[in-house]
């Protein structure tokens, strides 16, 4: 769940494990395309390694990326507004805001944001879907113009997510019955389909509330509740209070009347 509407004109990704041949082409060309090392990557391999028996055995992989989710929980986390989720639905990364809490490691749920642990003034590093390079007039992000078998596919993300169910209607004893990314998380742009159980390759199982969603509540809960709190504790202090100075009125009462200033009179007598 989220508070998100889907927009028509959003981009999204379509990743089929199907057709991935962990050939890695989509690994060096976000490299190139960013011009950084494979060993800050914001894209990797996810697979189910060697299952079967002999000579039954099969393996898949598919990519993996930012999610870009519809509420996402590292912008929700980043106390310097360095994430940002644009109308297109792109989660973009503004390195000069950056401070390398990695708040936003911790508050991803796919575990996606990757830190720079060699450099020296280490920052967060993520995939932006190549938002520089669509806005020079590509018409796809690198990884996915690279890869050789249409296993990464680019577009509007309501025609990908149509696209993904379409694939799984045709051919219901090839893919699980699940689109990963439609739900999860309260929903994301990148979506996944696949010939095996997704847990299989590995890829997180969170639930379908986002905890930026979830994090909003409390925070806006919080303080009615407080001042709720604040109300009926000083209702029950006041009681106790009342309760307490009821005796102690009537015992100084007695008091005075044993204090009695004595009259003319007993003052001459004495």
């Amino acid at each position: 769940m989220s508070e998100k509407i889907t927009s028509e004109k959003e981009f999204g990704f379509l990743i089929d494990a199907s057709r991935c041949i962990d050939c890695r082409a989509c690994l060096v060309a976000c490299s190139v395309e960013n011009e950084v090392p494979n060993t800050i990557s914001r894209i990797w391999i996810k697979e189910t390694g060697v299952t079967g028996q002999f000579p039954n055995l099969s393996r898949y992989s598919a990519p993996y990326h930012c999610m870009h989710c519809d509420d996402p929980s590292c912008v929700s986390a980043c106390t310097v507004g360095a994430l940002q989720r644009d109308a297109n639905g792109i989660v973009t990364y503004d390195i000069d805001r950056c401070i390398g809490c990695r708040y936003c490691m911790y508050a991803c749920p796919f575990e996606v944001p990757n830190f720079e642990w060699e450099a020296q003034l280490p920052l967060i590093v993520k995939c932006d879907m190549c938002v520089a390079r669509l806005g020079e007039g590509e018409a796809e992000p690198a990884c996915a113009a690279t890869c050789p078998t249409d296993a990464i596919m680019f577009g509007e993300k309501s025609s990908m997510l149509a696209q993904a169910h379409q694939r799984i209607d045709l051919n219901p004893d090839k893919y699980v019955d699940h689109v990963y990314g439609e739900t999860e998380n309260g929903g994301t742009s990148t979506f996944y389909v696949s010939p095996v159980p997704f847990e299989e390759m590995g890829f997180p199982t969170g639930g379908s509330i986002s905890p930026a969603y979830s994090n909003r509540l409390v925070t806006h809960g919080t303080p009615a509740v407080a001042g709720s709190v604040a109300i009926g504790l000083s209702g029950i202090y006041l009681t106790i209070k009342r309760h307490h100075a009821g005796p102690l009125v009537a015992g100084a009462e007695g008091e005075g009347e044993t204090a009695v200033a004595p009259t003319p009179d007993e003052t001459t007598e004495a």
